[in-house]
């Protein structure tokens, strides 16, 4: 508004007296209605003032700084450094972006014709019965509804021994995560970490200022003798057991009741992280480590958002007795409560099967893309790459040869329109393999068969001629 930024500009003094607002009207060629409108903002934010029987005035207690505040935008300085927890965070920021849709980007689903349908209507039917239980604030915990048919679902899939109680829903696995640092872990007590592992859970206990113990990882999985050896006393393990993260192997069963042996011998706590237990392509999956330990010292995470959709942002955490009051304290500070509405969808979904008919459905189409990636990338890329096929999860790994680097690959591809991950970038300490990350669950077959034959050439001509102006170029390219 002109007026206003002429008071603020000290074109318009303070105690100028203003034109009456039919005589401003008439200037303006305005309704007088509008300049009256105009007024009675001015006077509530306080930049003008009325006086009885004499009129409108610029106020004279505006503060010189409000007063000056337009002046000094015009006049260019140079902006202060950030403060140092957000410089901080800034570190942190994810080294790859999970949002690009192209082939072959980790973290990506597909839903067919008939999810979709279930899913409008009972959007729709939430919609239409939007009740009282949405207009006010709710257990943090989430729905009992919810909680109910989650509960169900994972003593029947998974084996976790659990009642609603002790179900929290959370945005998905990462703000899982989160609350449980904040439960477990003050700063500087030690953790044992996968290594290689989830680069966001690493990143997330650094911020924590936890003092991270990296635990390698081998063909069994954790290697829970390592971790005694070098941290016996930590207060607390991330694991991904059912399909580790990146690597793809199991924690197998001799480790599994190593891990929790030595969990309750030293009071520490287990956060299990099963983020894609739902899609394995062979045989029955293991136990989950929370079936096993009854429930006391495991915190079991899973989610929605790789069964349906990650923009569903929908997950949960099975919580032991001894820490849901913590637990339910630091979810309701951080985030107050989960969406109603989205619950009573995803409710609706689980208790009429929609949830287990689509798993079975789209868990068909996962293995025919998992199985397309690797037959082409090997036809094409020949011995350049050695292929690993998963039994479970949304992503294969491909070995390089010839001493390729990952990360220079990863440039490439990305270069040709494919996005692939450096394995080698999730290392802590141990010793780095050189691989690639190939996520398979969210492109259709007809995408991924061009794809994969275009990255499995570009590999093979790598490995046969690597020219040293090019890879020195493209080592360029992955420093900047």
């Amino acid at each position: 508004m002109q007026i206003r930024a002429a008071v603020l500009s000290r074109a318009l003094a303070p105690g100028a007296r203003l034109p009456a607002t039919r005589a401003l009207a008439a200037r303006l060629g305005a309704a007088r209605a509008s300049v009256v409108a105009a007024y009675e903002q001015l006077l509530a934010e306080g930049y003008i003032t009325g006086r009885v029987g004499s009129g409108t005035y610029v106020s004279t207690d505006l503060p010189e700084p409000l007063a000056g505040a337009a002046a000094r935008r015009r006049t260019p300085r140079r902006s202060a450094p950030p403060p140092v927890p957000a410089q901080s965070l800034a570190e942190f920021a994810p080294s790859t972006a999970q949002a690009d849709e192209r082939p072959f980007n980790t973290g990506r689903t597909l839903i067919d014709a008939r999810t979709a349908e279930v899913w409008r209507k009972l959007t729709h039917r939430a919609v239409r019965a939007l009740g009282p239980e949405h207009l006010g604030y709710a257990d943090p915990r989430g729905t009992p509804e919810l909680r109910r048919a989650i509960a169900d679902y994972l003593q029947a899939a998974r084996g976790v021994r659990c009642d609603a109680e002790q179900i929290v829903v959370t945005a998905g696995t990462q703000q899982a995560v989160d609350l449980a640092i904040r439960v477990l872990l003050a700063p500087g007590e030690e953790v044992w970490v996968e290594d290689p592992g989830y680069f966001l859970t690493h990143r997330q206990l650094a911020l924590a200022r936890a003092a991270l113990r990296p635990i390698p990882v081998d063909g069994e999985g954790l290697d829970v003798a390592h971790g005694i050896a070098a941290a016996p006393q930590a207060r607390a393990v991330f694991v991904t057991p059912s399909h580790q993260f990146p690597t793809g192997v199991v924690l197998s069963m001799a480790r599994r009741l190593a891990l929790i042996a030595w969990a309750q011998r030293v009071d520490a706590f287990i956060v299990e992280d099963d983020y894609a237990s739902e899609f394995r392509y062979s045989g029955r999956p293991l136990a989950a480590l929370q079936g096993l330990d009854g429930g006391d010292r495991v915190i079991y995470i899973g989610t929605f958002n790789k069964a349906l959709f990650p923009g569903l942002r929908m997950g949960y955490a099975v919580v032991p007795p001894a820490l849901l009051s913590g637990f339910l304290a630091a979810r309701y500070l951080l985030d107050r409560q989960p969406p109603s509405l989205n619950q009573a969808v995803v409710t609706a979904f689980m208790e009429q099967g929609h949830l287990a008919a689509h798993i079975r459905r789209v868990r068909l189409v996962y293995r025919d893309q998992r199985d397309a990636l690797a037959e082409v990338l090997t036809r094409h890329a020949g011995d350049a790459l050695r292929v690993t096929v998963p039994d479970q999860g949304m992503h294969l790994v491909a070995d390089l040869r010839g001493g390729l680097d990952d990360r220079v690959i990863e440039a490439a591809a990305l270069r040709s329109g494919i996005v692939v991950r450096a394995m080698s970038r999730l290392y802590l300490a141990a010793p780095r393999r050189s691989a690639l990350m190939l996520g398979f669950s969210g492109f259709p077959h007809s995408l991924i068969v061009p794809a994969a034959a275009r990255l499995g050439r570009l590999v093979a001509r790598m490995t046969e001629r690597p020219t040293p102006r090019l890879s020195q170029h493209l080592r360029d390219l992955v420093s900047e």
